[in-house]
């Protein structure tokens, strides 16, 4: 089955969920990966979807996305496309006062060391007296990257930020 990835975003609202997952279900397509969330007031799907061939997927969403008023992306996946990102698990926990360029820094880090950032949730957490930046992260490493000395390299530069950092390997694969 051809394989597809679909990326959604709207205004929030109750039903989003159900009408795109049932509309993609109408047209035969079964959903593989998907990562949904809500963001300042509008909700975003990202998905891997399976289909027969011949499903046009962004034909089978437009009725949808017309009603719900979201904006719809749907781009093929070529065959052979690996299903993960190889590597160990890591999780990467920041912590600290909001700055420019945070993010940035952090998965810089990251990448210079041939990791791959597999997730990324950032939050505004504490009340508005005492904001806290809360970022976490899920890291493929290859085999060849010491965890232990990236943890260290990643503690540096958050120091040099002002936030604290913890690098802890992922114990199980859980969603």
């Amino acid at each position: 089955m051809p394989l597809f990835a679909v990326l959604a975003v709207g205004a929030d609202r109750p039903g989003i969920v159900a009408a795109v997952t049932g509309a993609l279900a109408e047209a035969g397509a079964n959903l593989d990966d998907t990562s949904m969330t809500i963001l300042h007031g509008h909700f975003a799907i990202a998905m891997v979807v399976a289909g027969p061939d011949g499903l046009d997927v962004a034909a089978a969403l437009a009725p949808v996305a017309e009603k719900l008023d979201l904006t719809v992306d749907v781009r093929p996946i070529p065959d052979g496309t690996p299903p993960a990102p190889p590597g160990d698990r890591w999780t990467l926990a920041v912590y600290g006062a909001d700055r420019p360029g945070l993010v940035a820094a952090v998965t810089s880090v990251v990448a210079d060391a041939g990791g791959n950032v597999v997730d990324l949730t950032t939050r505004v957490v504490g009340g508005p007296e005492r904001p806290v930046y809360a970022m976490q992260l899920e890291l493929a490493l290859p085999d060849s990257v010491d965890g232990r000395g990236l943890g260290d390299r990643l503690r540096a530069v958050a120091a040099d930020l002002g936030v604290d950092c913890t690098l802890t390997p992922a114990d199980a694969d859980v969603l």
